[in-house]
């Protein structure tokens, strides 16, 4: 038998249930893969909680778009995928799950380099800061102003923006600045003074920003040092962008995420794991919750100072 988490009404992390089921046959040109870790995102509670839209509960939901795992079943007419091959899944449906269906447009080969649990935190961070980081024209030698840096988007960010030859600086709290010295970042602490320490970390200026904090205080540091609001984007602040006239790419605003963003999206949960099979790309994941604990795990994440990603494992 296999597992799924699923919930039948819009609430809190309660409302997630664990039940069982048979084990998903492969449709045509789609892939069963049993999940050995789950990515858990932010997203996933909004959309729990109805702030995503509401859902039609006519039968009950899954959650989760990121996993990782070994395919186990090939539907008719998929190429290139083998029953055995170790993969992450990004873009799914219901991946908080032993079992999940994909496509093999959402599936990338694992490195060896990445364990399954690590494979699994790749998805939508890695996705959503390679596609803010080239849609907002980030290039070598060029300076990023990265909001909330120790976070899954924010250590992604970095680690794309270090493999393209440019310089970031990163705030956090103080507690998380070794993280980001590792990534080849330099960490500034958020509270007052913050936009002059941003200066002096940054003497020439600022190029870019990325806020992935949604704070006043991150917004308001964006808006002073970066001359260009075409070059500055918020990932949580998603509704004050255009009052702001700044950018943001949401499914949440469909005009803002046309086939250009999800075509970035996608190459970059590739591109993430091309760099970690070479060495330079490393996800740090921070906690882990049997798949039964879901609601936990939510908890956890929607209490907003994660360190990392958090995986389920069934």
């Amino acid at each position: 038998m296999a597992q799924f988490i699923r919930y039948s009404e819009h609430g809190g992390p309660e409302v997630l249930t664990i039940v069982e089921g048979p084990v998903p046959e492969a449709p045509s040109r789609s892939v069963v893969v049993e999940v050995r870790a789950a990515g858990v995102n932010p997203v996933d509670a909004k959309i729990r909680s109805g702030r995503r839209g509401t859902r039609d509960f006519s039968e009950p939901q899954g959650l989760g778009a990121d996993a990782s795992g070994v395919v186990v079943a090939v539907g008719e007419g998929v190429d290139g995928v083998r029953a055995g091959d170790e993969v992450i899944v990004h873009g799914a449906s219901g991946a908080y799950a032993s079992h999940v269906v994909a496509k093999p447009s959402q599936l990338v080969p694992k490195p060896a380099a990445l364990s399954f649990e690590q494979g699994a935190a790749l998805g939508i961070p890695a996705g959503t800061a390679h596609q803010v980081l080239r849609s907002l024209g980030l290039r070598e030698a060029e300076t990023l102003l990265l909001h909330a840096g120790s976070g899954g988007v924010g250590q992604a960010a970095i680690q794309f923006a270090r493999a393209w030859g440019a310089n970031v600086v990163a705030t956090s709290s103080p507690g998380k600045h070794d993280r980001l010295h590792e990534l080849g970042a330099v960490p500034v602490a958020y509270g007052p003074g913050l936009v002059d320490r941003l200066r002096a970390a940054s003497p020439r200026g600022y190029d870019v920003a990325l806020d992935a904090a949604g704070t006043d205080e991150a917004i308001e540091a964006c808006l002073e040092l970066v001359a260009d609001r075409s070059r500055i984007a918020t990932i949580v602040r998603m509704m004050d962008a255009a009052d702001l006239g700044i950018r943001t790419w949401s499914s949440a605003i469909p005009s803002t995420m046309g086939p250009e963003e999800l075509r970035l999206r996608a190459e970059g949960v590739a591109e993430a794991a091309r760099l970690a099979a070479e060495g330079r790309f490393h996800v740090e994941v921070s906690a882990r919750y049997p798949l039964a604990e879901a609601a936990d795990a939510q908890r956890e994440s929607e209490a907003g100072h994660v360190r990392g990603k958090i995986v389920l494992i069934p």
